[in-house]
């Protein structure tokens, strides 16, 4: 079978900085590919030179006439003035579109119901921006869909959907993640960009670190560092996480070798020990627990108790105040009713999802050495140029000036300087946001390694179970649960929970003929279009009223209602449509 993009000797430079240098790939109507390397190794520009937004230096790409490419990248650039409705549908004629089962189901599972698809898009937040474009490309009808970062701004549920909904279609995928669960779930073969050249496995995420392991092994490689990270993430693979490594289809008994005298993964009770003695007995208490975000209940009467040495997973549905937990676990917020004790001996590292204003003005190893010069773990004694180089800063990138460092790039020395910090409590929201999967990696390997009490708030499967050892479930109504079955349990309760809603919904929908339920839609569609325009009026008059505090408060009360109801209208419509 013809491919539908080749490329042919390929080669892209920026300045003096050659990203890729004689490329030759092909993509056929079959594959199913994921792209990884590290941050600015060219990734991003590959995608856009196979979908033509980037001409290349030398060499050339060509397609097969006629192939059509839907695109989303990681800018979203969403025309202002538009809907989300003219952004997703076009002009498709609504009785068309709700009719098709597959456009419903990618409205429903991206929550644009909840948008509003009449709302304009300069309203929406980056991330439901995100969740627009990605509708827009999994809507629209072509055979290679391109993807870069998908999982932004996904919660774990949605990354889940997304999954077994790409599985679902035919059409060709490559895809740029650095969710290493969605690469295995998703992809057939892994392409790693770096040193300017694509190198091809076999295989999703699991299949890629085995190859990539056994390649280090039969050229002998001499990168001790580099080696010992590829090892323990090879054991984690097989020991940690067996299930995962079914997929590779090429023999493993010889990378079965490089894991035969590594210890495990963790070793939980002397760290939990280590910890005890650093800590104390008492960590974080929450006793009889509300917490409120306007007229929103977030925790309903919670009570409990994080000790030393604990790893926890926190997940949960969008807006279900998982960091405002975090906050609360910090003392940065007071809760609305019932108390919040920390530890006497309690010192937090707190890395927020807006990561804090680094000093520009500095080197990357300046601004490590203004937190600290050198740093013990795991009982070795580290220099500030060592942790940096261990955090992806190689020697010459240590004296580049942070203002010129890229999003992952900053996000990366974020976390060191916060680890360096020495907390004894870590608390992390959304830690994976703009990191590739090689930092990814040494990340967990220095969490392994780290005594202390963690409580990680992610979407990442794979960071969560790789790194925690409990987790926990806020689930929307203000109570918070123990999840001994992970993040498997979890979603088994979303899916039973949105299922027991629907039925819920059908049973009060009117009954009668489909004359009825005509109507019923024709009446539900001219309440969304009001509730749309109120909810338009309202911002302005937010807008108009920014300094007089006393009625931005009034309106935000009004405004939340008018999007309460305009979310149940639309759901109703939703399933009216459906039967």
């Amino acid at each position: 079978m013809p491919n539908l993009v080749n490329l042919e000797g390929v080669s892209k430079s920026f300045g003096t900085t050659t990203v890729l240098d004689g490329v030759s790939l092909g993509i056929d109507s079959r594959d199913r590919i994921g792209v990884v390397g590290r941050n600015g190794g060219g990734k991003s520009t590959l995608l856009r030179l196979i979908t033509g937004a980037e001409t290349p230096d030398s060499g050339r790409v060509t397609r097969t006439g006629g192939t059509r490419t839907a695109v989303v990248d990681q800018i979203s650039d969403l025309s202002a003035g538009t809907t989300v409705r003219a952004v997703v549908l076009g002009d498709t004629p609504e009785h068309e579109w709700a009719g098709e089962s597959q456009i419903r189901e990618v409205l429903t599972g991206l929550g644009l119901a909840n948008l509003g698809l009449d709302s304009g898009v300069e309203r929406l937040s980056g991330g439901e921006r995100r969740r627009v474009a990605l509708a827009a490309a999994l809507v629209s009808r072509g055979e290679l869909l391109v993807l870069d970062e998908p999982t932004n701004h996904l919660d774990v549920e949605g990354v889940t959907w997304l999954a077994r909904h790409l599985n679902e279609r035919r059409e060709a995928l490559l895809v740029v993640t650095h969710d290493r669960w969605f690469l295995d779930e998703v992809v057939s073969r892994t392409w790693e960009v770096a040193d300017a050249s694509v190198r091809q496995f076999d295989g999703g995420y699991a299949a890629y670190v085995l190859a990539r392991a056994e390649r280090a092994r039969q050229a002998g490689a001499s990168e001790a560092r580099r080696q010992n990270l590829l090892r323990k993430e090879l054991a984690w693979l097989r020991r940690g996480a067996p299930a995962r490594t079914s997929k590779p289809k090429f023999r493993i008994e010889a990378a079965e070798e490089l894991i035969a005298d590594v210890p495990e993964v963790r070793g939980s009770i002397a760290l939990q020990a280590l910890a005890v003695r650093r800590l104390g007995r008492s960590v974080v208490d929450l006793e009889d627990v509300t917490m409120t975000a306007g007229t929103k209940l977030l925790l309903d009467h919670v009570t409990w108790h994080v000790g030393p040495g604990d790893r926890i997973g926190i997940v949960g549905v969008n807006g279900s105040g998982k960091t405002h937990l975090l906050k609360l676990l910090a003392g940065e917020i007071q809760p609305t009713g019932g108390t919040v004790k920390i530890g006497q001996t309690v010192h937090v590292g707190h890395l927020s999802q807006n990561v804090t204003e680094l000093p520009s003005t500095l080197r990357v190893l300046e601004a490590v050495q203004e937190v600290r010069t050198t740093a013990e773990l795991g009982g070795i004694e580290l220099t500030a140029g060592q942790l940096a180089e261990r955090f992806g800063f190689e020697n010459e990138k240590q004296w580049t000036p942070v203002a010129d460092l890229s999003g992952g790039e900053r996000r990366r020395l974020q976390l060191l300087r916060l680890l360096l910090a020495q907390p004894n409590v870590l608390l992390l929201d959304e830690p994976t946001n703009d990191l590739d999967t090689d930092t990814l990696a040494a990340l967990e390997d220095l969490l392994d390694s780290w005594a202390g009490t963690l409580v990680v708030v992610s979407h990442d499967r794979y960071l969560l179970e790789r790194v925690c050892d409990v987790t926990v479930a806020l689930l929307g109504d203000g109570s918070l649960a123990q999840l001994p079955g992970g993040v498997d349990e979890y979603l088994a309760r979303r899916a039973a929970s949105i299922s027991a809603e629907v039925l819920d919904t059908r049973a009060a929908a009117p009954k009668g003929d489909s004359r009825a339920a005509r109507k019923e839609l024709t009446r539900l569609e001219r309440r969304i279009a009001t509730l749309d325009k109120r909810e338009a009026a309202l911002h302005e008059q937010l807008a108009a009223a920014a300094t007089d505090f006393a009625k931005v408060a009034e309106l935000d009360v009004e405004l939340r209602e008018v999007v309460a109801e305009r979310e149940a209208a639309e759901e109703a419509w939703l399933e009216l449509a459906d039967d």
